[in-house]
């Protein structure tokens, strides 16, 4: 593990000129990686299911910030966001994503959970990629170690639905997504790299709704969402290998300061992930690559 102990928001490099498009990005860590990246210089897309609410959020901040309508799990919303977009993207963050819901079904049959945090971000994406020309941020979690991905019922058709359980399988299909799509990057001679990002716990209302929020109580154990926020700060502006995972240094990447750890071993079959790259672009109709 690579510590940066002292590296804080106020270490970001000059961003102007430089376009980031985020995800999620009207309240919470996305806020927060929004208002830095955008101090910084950047020119900030937010993709965001409410705009109003978003814009209400970003009022009064500096820097240049660009509200567009995005519901990254519904499927339409998310080929509408790619098909309107035109120029370059130098940084694309996938950042949103929900914890523990209940089991639910998008408009396009879709688990709610899995469609949000993984599905969605993957038709993203691949249709933004021939724009990106430095990276792609996943947000993915600790948790994702306790994942298990099952590739005959990925979307929670046959299984009892489980709310953790289901997030555990989005955030390892996340990483394992991280995994093949460097590959493939790497293979092509792209440049454009695949980076991995977890900001351990952070006191956010991401887990409001699951027993597991009792943990927000616990300060001592979790980081202040500004910290948390930096796990996806550097990920997104410094120079790092492809598929490199940037979360917390302290014991069991729950808090700290952004440091390069290494996924759960699960998130590094080559041969799991891509399997799994097949099975989701058959599930949202991407051709491969």
């Amino acid at each position: 593990m690579t510590s940066m102990p002292s590296w804080t928001a106020n270490d970001l490099p000059d961003l102007t000129g430089r376009t980031v498009v985020i995800t999620g990005a009207g309240r919470g860590l996305g806020l927060i990686t929004a208002r830095e990246l955008a101090g910084a210089g950047a020119r900030v897309v937010l993709g965001v299911r409410d705009t109003s609410k978003a814009r209400r959020a970003v009022d009064g901040l500096p820097g240049i910030f660009d509200i567009r309508p995005l519901d990254v799990s519904d499927l339409t919303s998310v080929r509408a966001f790619a098909d309107a977009w035109s120029g370059g993207i130098d940084v694309l963050i996938n950042n949103a994503g929900v914890m523990d819901i209940p089991g639910a079904r998008t408009a396009d049959g879709l688990d709610l959970q899995t469609a949000t945090n993984y599905t969605g971000p993957f038709l993203l994406t691949n249709l933004l990629l021939q724009h990106v020309t430095d990276r792609v941020v996943h947000v993915t979690s600790e948790l994702h170690k306790q994942g298990r991905i099952d590739l005959d019922d990925l979307d929670w058709r046959t299984r009892k639905h489980n709310g953790m359980q289901a997030y555990q399988a989005s955030k390892l299909a996340v990483v394992l997504f991280s995994l093949e799509l460097q590959r493939r990057l790497t293979a092509a001679g792209s440049s454009v790299r695949s980076v991995l990002a977890s900001p351990g716990i952070a006191r956010t209302s991401l887990a409001a709704q699951s027993r597991s929020n009792v943990i927000n109580r616990f300060t001592f154990l979790t980081n202040a969402p500004e910290r948390g926020a930096l796990s996806l700060l550097y990920a997104a502006t410094q120079n790092l290998p492809g598929n490199s995972y940037v979360g917390p240094d302290g014991l069991g990447g729950f808090r700290g300061s952004p440091a390069i750890r290494r996924p759960g071993k699960a998130g590094l079959d080559p041969a799991l992930a891509g399997r799994l790259w097949d099975a989701t672009a058959e599930l949202v109709g991407v051709v491969a690559r």
